[in-house]
């Protein structure tokens, strides 16, 4: 047989992905799809043939953070697509920056990738697979973000994803715990289960039932939770709206199956201005349901979002959400100032607060949860925890707790640490608290100490 001619050199691909882990999942998608094709993958600007920006739109400073992000890979490399939520406004990219090749918006992963064709071409070689049966990731082996569904069918007003990701679209549940399954074969130890809306998965599609392990699974919240349950790994439920069927879910939080962790943006406690932001305006119901979960889960943490200078908002408003924070004690909690996003209903709303006023509430309501969780953490201090360890150096490591996703909550600093590697799923003793992280030992070095 004749020997086949040197192949040439592959094409190469960039990519920057900004914006939230349902953007990273579409960074992903793409990736898997063009190195399928035989594409490259470059960690440089210099080394790569063509720099995919996937961007962010959902907030002004993210959209500004977008632009600069778009400016750089231009000048860094010059020959730029750009995806993603900012992409829905095409002539806003264009205008700030002409020499695009092209701009298409979110989750469309066919025009990234005609897009990529048409810049640099893919070479044939329908002999080689270079794709593992997971795809590829931007997360650390151990973990992965699993996308339920895209959109979102609420209109709150002071956001545009509808806008920008369209209506809710669910997937069938055994095309995602297929899914799951590779991920967790190819040694993911946390599996983070993301969308616009959790809770709603499956209610576009009549909760269908499709055909997972020879039994039918349906699209429904519950289901889904408990399937991912039997797959051995630590099952973390994001961006989950509080519907009443929610309570179904603590039960399996309570036997081990599904990380004791809620991910609830509540945004205000104010009744007023949940109405105003069209979201249930119910808080002291809110309380009374923290506490039953509680109750029936003791372990339960539960992290949240908060707007503080939502148009309209009053000091007595803001003084009942301080009032309710303290009353929620709350494990996690970010908190954002209000920003005017255009298109969003909210800015057409009587009384916009002051800027100087958003930041001296804003500032006021971290105090107040700073304080909060140095209390919950310090109620930590001796108790015995598991922990996922994310990074090793030495004889120290850096691990999260079950109440800690990552990037976005606290982290467990330990100590004496030396043969773990990260992935690693182990017992430790609690030494020190601070605000926002825990100092830990693993349970082996405390009792060889004690």
């Amino acid at each position: 047989m004749p020997r086949r001619a040197a192949r040439a050199k592959a094409p190469t691909v960039g990519i920057v992905s900004l914006g939230c882990p349902k953007a990273l999942v579409d960074s992903e998608r793409i990736l898997t799809t063009l190195r399928s094709e035989g594409y490259a993958i470059s960690g440089s600007y210099d080394g790569a043939d063509v720099v995919i920006v996937n961007t962010c739109g959902f907030l002004d400073s993210a959209r500004a953070e977008s632009l600069e992000a778009i400016g750089e890979a231009i000048g860094e490399n010059g020959r730029v697509i750009v995806t993603g939520c900012l992409g829905k406004d095409a002539a806003l990219i264009r205008d700030a920056h002409p020499e695009v090749l092209a701009v298409t918006g979110p989750h469309q992963y066919e025009a990234v990738v005609a897009a990529v064709h048409a810049a640099v071409p893919p070479l044939h070689d329908p002999y080689v697979d270079l794709v593992p049966p997971q795809g590829i990731r931007l997360t650390p082996r151990h973990y992965a973000y699993l996308k339920i569904s895209e959109g979102c069918d609420n209109r709150c007003t002071f956001c545009i994803i509808p806008a920008l990701r369209g209506d809710l679209k669910s997937r069938p549940a055994a095309a995602v715990l297929r899914e799951a399954e590779k991920l967790v074969a190819a040694g993911v130890r946390e599996l983070l289960v993301i969308s616009q809306d959790t809770s709603a998965y499956g209610l576009d599609i009549a909760y269908a039932e499709s055909a997972w392990r020879g039994a039918p699974v349906a699209a429904r919240f519950l289901d889904i939770a408990r399937a991912l349950g039997t797959l051995g790994a630590w099952v973390r439920l994001h961006y989950v709206y509080p519907y009443p069927h929610v309570d179904q879910v603590i039960p399996l939080m309570a036997a081990g199956s599904v990380l004791p962790y809620l991910d609830i943006p509540f945004q205000h406690a104010s009744p007023r201005i949940l109405k105003a932001m069209r979201r249930p305006a119910h808080q002291e119901r809110t309380l009374a349901r923290l506490a039953r979960w509680r109750a029936e889960c003791p372990d339960l943490a539960i992290r949240s979002t908060f707007i503080v200078g939502f148009p309209g908002e009053t000091e007595a408003d803001f003084a009942l959400l301080l009032d309710w924070l303290a009353e929620a004690a709350l494990d996690r909690v970010g908190c954002f100032k209000y920003e005017a996003v255009e298109g969003a209903k909210a800015n057409e709303l009587a009384d916009p607060v002051p800027e100087a006023v958003k930041e001296e509430r804003w500032q006021r309501f971290m105090q107040a949860q700073a304080a909060i969780s140095a209390r919950t953490l310090a109620a930590k201090i001796g108790r015995t925890i598991p922990v996922i360890v994310d990074a090793v150096d030495g004889a120290k490591a850096t691990a999260r707790s079950q109440a800690d996703a990552p990037e976005i909550d606290g982290l467990v600093h330990l100590t004496r640490a030396k043969g773990l590697s990260p992935g690693d799923i182990l017992d430790v003793v609690v030494q020190k608290a601070d605000a926002y992280d825990l100092h830990a030992v693993p349970v082996e070095a405390h009792r060889a100490a004690r």
